[in-house]
């Protein structure tokens, strides 16, 4: 049998046309353009493009890399206090890749580079992490070595003293909200499937359902549950006062005025 015929279909069509995120005006009867000219009228999808979504994954694990590394050798001396920066930069790292990871795996259609919540979350989200790296270092370090008198820089170290004046009972309790919370939010991502979006939905898409079970049949926002508690867990774990308050704060205002929207839109 010649090898031409055993082509199928999908085989046979250009690469532009079989590819989801690429959108093509060209007609299904003209010819291939030319060998190594891109197809006319072609348009890419920046937010799907693998190029634009393997870079950002790329530096989230070198990023990923670097803090762990960094994380590992301050804990090489146990009363230095400055491995809380580079790990809360890993647990940034992981939280957001997981973000694309579960939404690709279990919601493909919305896996695209906005799912990272790099740059959605908006310039205080950002803002706010800087603020909390800002603190941890002043607190830790800065504070513990030059104003050691001023306690109120600190979380309490009266249990068990860890590496720069937060105790083992509050480091404890700081990884038991952070890995809860990431676990939580991940697991809404994962049942929800296709009815999770990142961004409120003002109309209501094909085949989307309002989900009861599961998770949400105890939680009725999981994941917002859930962020609020790695939030805050984050800040524990970082010996930060003001940010951990601050972020209780703004999370509780900001999750309180989507549900308001999501309710009010309940599509």
């Amino acid at each position: 049998m010649d090898s031409a015929s055993s082509t199928s279909p999908a085989e046979a069509s250009p690469l532009h046309q079989r590819l989801p995120w690429a959108t093509t005006t060209v007609p299904a009867n003209e010819p291939e353009p030319d060998a190594g000219r891109p197809p006319r009228n072609t348009t890419i999808n920046p937010t799907k493009s693998p190029s634009a979504i393997s870079l950002r994954a790329f530096f989230i694990g070198l990023a990923f890399g670097i803090s762990i590394t960094l994380t590992f050798l301050a804990l090489q001396r146990p009363s230095n206090p400055l491995w809380r920066a580079p790990f809360f930069i890993a647990t940034l790292t992981i939280f957001h890749f997981l973000e694309f990871y579960v939404t690709a795996l279990y919601n493909p259609p919305a896996a695209t580079t906005s799912a990272f919540l790099l740059t959605t979350n908006g310039y205080s989200y950002n803002v706010a992490h800087t603020l909390a790296l800002i603190e941890c270092v002043f607190g830790n370090y800065v504070a513990s070595r030059y104003f050691p008198e001023q306690k109120y820089l600190h979380l309490s170290d009266a249990l068990l003293p860890v590496g720069g004046g937060t105790s083992a009972a509050w480091l404890t309790l700081g990884f038991i909200l952070l890995v809860l919370g990431q676990a939580i939010r991940t697991l809404a991502m994962v049942h929800a499937t296709t009815n999770f979006n990142h961004l409120i939905q003002s109309r209501k898409k094909e085949g989307h359902v309002l989900v009861t079970d599961g998770i949400y049949r105890w939680l009725r926002h999981p994941s917002y549950f859930g962020f609020f508690w790695w939030g805050l867990g984050t800040q524990v774990i970082m010996g930060n006062q003001a940010c951990l308050i601050g972020y209780a704060v703004v999370l509780w205002k900001f999750f309180k005025f989507r549900i308001k929207s999501e309710s009010t839109l309940f599509v």
